[in-house]
């Protein structure tokens, strides 16, 4: 069996292409011009004389149309048939269809009327707090939480304009905000012969804004009882629908256990590896067995579940700076042994604008929860990615956290709660720089000898690496770099052994040495072993409960400050404008959006660094703008109007 996959123009280079046994272009780098395109993937699999056609997590993996299209060209659809993908593919409809077979649902409105008057009127029925959703796809793409009347309204236009964006549709529905939920869903699995099992429970409660962050299955703190009920509505859902091939129906429960129907993904889920570690089944077999036409390969009672398994998402995107999306090259790229890394990208590979900003998947597998939590953990500390910036520390902390090591988490909870996971940003604990400092010197020290030996003259005093430096003790300078900190130490002495000094304290450190990951240490007297990873200029330090991320300069290297970046809005990675709120010579305040821009299937929204007066804005709706493209400029006097403007928003006018 050969496999052909298709490609952007940015996924060139991609790692699937290089996988694949052969591979075909299919149009520009914007998903609507390549991989959205039916008619030329379609193309493509005629060139190839394809058989069957494989959609993968998104894009037209839960298009009916697309399905249809498959079907009439004589292809094999691997997944859901298109009368069930019609059925199941709106929110709206699928709602329906589940209320007719008795499966509970949430509360709220899914009728084709969408009128702006009749979804007011349908809002102020179901009552505050409420959510509005894409009807049409998923990902927590098009979804808003709004809790008053007077927020209804900027946030449907601002769902509506992203579900258009990411799915080619706008349709929403509305549902009752359930406070504090829990999200759980059901792997579920149907044949062409009549047959529909589940595959157990995930709990993918884990969540920040309606993206899924960890999966794990078991569900922690579900009563046996209610887990079986789980999974008989997950099968009674996918009966209802007459359900082929791999699908998810998704629930959200109240803090009482009580659940309700929420959707069901007609397609293969992004977290399937946290069920076929649990049950060592792989699921795309079964998904191209069942297209084959075959029987499921198990019944119900067959299927077996063990142990646990967690998986944690990694994204590119940066969680000190509000979880902005991130991309460049990946010049270091390092997943540990020991647990499954699911991953689209290669060293060298780039993470563009133009797509999902996920990057890898992480799943452990243990006896019990504690097992595999634990051995999550330990790779994400040893997980190594420089480039761009990544979640990896935020998966630290959380997985650290006392409400997710209690199994507590609610879907809501990191939106209520993100500082109990991700505090302020505070200067690295003296410990950790002290370590990666040690781990500079004894690497500069290897590089010295390396070309010592590789010298003109080996044997030259100049040429020993034992610190000694003219006219001074041996004192070296290293210099640490977190993002725009930068942290200098000096050091004396050699060969693992040394005397460090950083803010006028003096640390002692003896037989350093760097051992399978980690730097095995005495300092002030007390050993120590610290998790480290590293490729200079790039460090990684895991201290259990944080992953830091450092960059080893030059320490005599001085930047000069841009003494204009605080009046200016830059592009901060290449994206769309979606929108403009303002105009030359508007006054604004600090905060004030003034443009929303799109990329990488999000909306950001750019505020008004300073109190001030639009100068100049150099875009306008629907431009593409390139990372750093100065976009606003702003002169910020504090002036009568802004004054004013000030006055009017913290008295809530």
């Amino acid at each position: 069996v050969e496999t052909v996959a298709v490609y952007s123009r940015a996924d060139a280079g991609a790692r699937h292409v290089a996988l694949a046994d052969q591979a075909l272009p299919i149009g520009g780098p914007r998903p609507a011009d390549s991989y959205l395109k039916a008619d030329a993937i379609l193309d493509a699999a005629k060139r190839a004389n394809a058989q069957a056609v494989h959609p993968g997590y998104g894009f037209l993996s839960e298009n009916p149309a697309f399905a249809r299209a498959c079907t009439e060209a004589g292809l094999v659809f691997i997944g859901p048939t298109a009368r069930t993908m019609e059925r199941v593919g709106s929110k709206a409809s699928a709602k329906a269809e589940m209320e007719a077979a008795g499966v509970p649902v949430v509360p709220g409105y899914h009728g084709a009327d969408q009128d702006l008057e009749r979804l007011r009127a349908a809002a102020a029925e179901i009552g505050f707090p409420l959510m509005i959703k894409a009807a049409a796809g998923g990902g927590g793409k098009g979804m808003r939480i709004v809790r008053s009347e007077e927020k209804f309204e900027p946030a449907l236009a601002a769902a509506r304009r992203e579900a258009a964006n990411a799915f080619g549709d706008d349709q929403v529905i509305l549902e009752r905000y359930i406070e504090r939920p829990r999200h759980w869903e059901v792997q579920v699995f149907g044949d062409r012969h009549g047959s529909v099992v589940h595959l157990f429970e995930r709990d993918c409660s884990s969540q920040r804004r309606h993206q899924k962050i960890v999966e794990e299955s078991p569900a922690p703190g579900l009563a046996d009882q209610d887990r079986a009920a789980l999974w008989a509505a997950g099968v009674a859902a996918a009966r209802a629908v007459d359900y082929v091939n791999a699908g998810t129906v998704e629930f959200i429960a109240t803090p009482a256990g009580e659940f309700h129907f929420l959707e069901i993904n007609a397609r293969l889920q992004v977290e399937h590896p946290v069920t076929e570690e649990r049950t060592g089944i792989d699921l795309v077999e079964w998904q191209l067995r069942v297209a084959a036409g075959e029987p499921l390969p198990l019944e119900q009672d067959q299927i077996r579940a063990r142990g646990h398994a967690i998986e944690a998402r990694i994204y590119a995107e940066d969680p000190a700076a509000g979880f902005l999306p991130s991309t460049g090259t990946a010049r270091w790229l390092e997943f540990p042994p020991g647990v499954r890394v699911d991953t689209g990208i290669r060293e060298g590979d780039s993470v563009s604008v133009h797509y999902d900003p996920l990057v890898a998947k992480l799943t452990a597998f243990g006896a019990d929860r504690g097992e595999a939590r634990a051995r999550l953990r330990a790779a994400i500390g040893a997980t190594a990615i420089a480039g761009f910036e990544t979640n990896l520390d935020f998966l630290a902390r959380l997985l650290a956290s006392q409400r997710f090591t209690e199994g507590a988490i609610d879907s809501a909870y990191l939106d209520r709660r993100l500082d109990q996971v991700l505090p302020p940003a505070q200067e690295p604990p003296a410990e950790t720089l002290l370590a990666a400092a040690v781990v500079v010197l004894i690497e500069q020290e290897q590089s010295e000898r390396a070309a010592q030996r590789t010298g003109s003259d080996p044997h030259s005093p100049w040429a020993l690496a034992d610190g000694w430096r003219l006219g001074h003790s041996g004192r070296r300078v290293v210099s640490l770099c977190q993002r725009d900190a930068h942290y200098p130490l000096s050091a004396y002495g050699a060969g693992g052994d040394y005397r460090l000094h950083r803010n006028d304290q003096e640390h002692e450190v003896r037989g350093a040495r760097i051992e399978a990951g980690a730097l095995i240490w005495s300092l002030d007297g007390a050993g120590r072993r610290t998790a480290i990873v590293h490729r200079l200029p790039h460090l990684q330090v895991n201290d259990g409960g944080s992953v830091l991320n450092l960059l080893a300069e030059d320490p005599f290297a001085v930047e000069a400050s841009d003494a204009d970046a605080d009046h200016r809005i830059i592009a901060p990675m290449p994206g769309r404008i979606v929108a403009v709120r303002a105009r030359p010579g508007d006054a604004v305040i600090s905060g004030q959006e003034v443009l929303v821009m799109e990329a990488m299937k999000m909306e950001l929204s750019l505020s008004a660094p300073v109190d001030g007066t639009i100068a100049a804005i150099n875009a306008v709706e629907g431009d593409f703008v390139e990372a750093d493209a100065l976009l606003v400029e702003l002169n910020p006097q504090l002036t009568r109007e802004t004054d004013n403007n000030r006055k009017g928003v913290e008295h809530g006018a």
